[in-house]
């Protein structure tokens, strides 16, 4: 791509509005504060075209630097991901926010199935025998783009959402257009279980599984405090451990779901998530020696 090619896009990149990308990626709107979002990298906060990131203290202006810091992209991988997820974007008329009443899953790819197999096998280090039972349930699947497709289940394990997973040279990471993460989740497990990891993404789920097996491991969808369908768990006699990451995003957002729910206790993982435990193949400690 050259010089010129990359500079036109960017300037059509920068017509997109923050509200956009947020929903693309899932974030989800603050019920108080209709500036301020809950994502995954933390609260951010819009002022037009600026946001703040009040969790790591980081900000920027525009859509290429929200891409950029949501996204863990540099400047040309987030104008190509913004171009290729906003391909009618243009610079002298704006972008209108995606409706979310309506989910829009991706069609499945079955051709591309096998790439992402490879990508969760060899990159993340998860078993096939974890992997091949959410194939056949339809839980996992490929889309045309190559993404790994995590569906989110709510009641009578109908589809409310979905986590996508870029598994090609390009990382990202996003939801489904009309995702509802309170209305269901993700989940891996050996059933019977009366145990629950809530983990931030589903990725870390089958891999906190890896590690304690038996367990009932839930993606978030984001480190989120307080997600709707936790009461229902807790009234169910689950005993529930909070396995955000261990970063400052995960530890706040930890102690404040405990602060909600006392109940609920802390197990982070050994290193930065639960894939990374995973990947360096550490013993970690037993749930029944976590801090309440």
């Amino acid at each position: 791509m050259t010089f010129r090619e990359i500079r036109d896009r960017a300037d059509r990149a920068r017509s997109i509005p923050l509200q956009a990308l947020l929903l693309l990626t899932g974030a989800q709107r603050d019920h108080y504060d209709t500036a301020k979002w809950h994502t995954d990298k933390g609260a951010v906060s819009l002022t037009g075209m600026r946001f703040f990131n009040w969790n790591q203290r980081i900000g920027g202006g525009g859509a290429i630097d929200l891409a950029m810091h949501l996204n863990g992209l540099d400047f040309r991988e987030a104008v190509e991901w913004l171009c290729n997820h906003f391909p009618y974007a243009d610079h002298r008329q704006p972008v209108h926010p995606p409706r979310r009443s309506t989910l829009i899953l991706p069609p499945p790819d079955p051709s591309r199935l096998p790439g992402v197999k490879r990508y969760l096998m060899d990159h993340r280090a998860i078993p096939t025998s974890l992997i091949q039972p959410l194939i056949e349930s339809g839980t996992l699947y490929a889309d045309k783009r190559g993404n790994a497709v995590f569906l989110l289940h709510g009641k009578e394990h109908s589809p409310v959402g979905a986590e996508l997973r870029g598994t090609t040279p390009t990382r990202w990471r996003g939801m489904a257009p009309g995702s509802q993460k309170d209305l269901g989740y993700f989940s891996a497990s050996h059933p019977p279980t009366d145990t629950v990891v809530l983990c931030e993404s589903a990725i870390d789920a089958i891999s906190c599984l890896a590690l304690y097996p038996g367990r009932l491991c839930i993606s978030t969808s984001g480190a989120r405090p307080n997600p709707r369908w936790l009461p229902l768990l807790i009234r169910q006699g689950y005993e529930i451990y909070c396995g955000f990451d261990s970063d400052p995003t995960g530890e706040n957002m930890a102690h404040e779901m405990m602060a909600l729910h006392p109940g609920v206790k802390r197990l982070p993982p050994s290193h930065h998530d639960w894939n990374d435990a995973l990947t360096s193949q550490q013993i970690l400690s037993p749930p029944s020696q976590a801090t309440a």
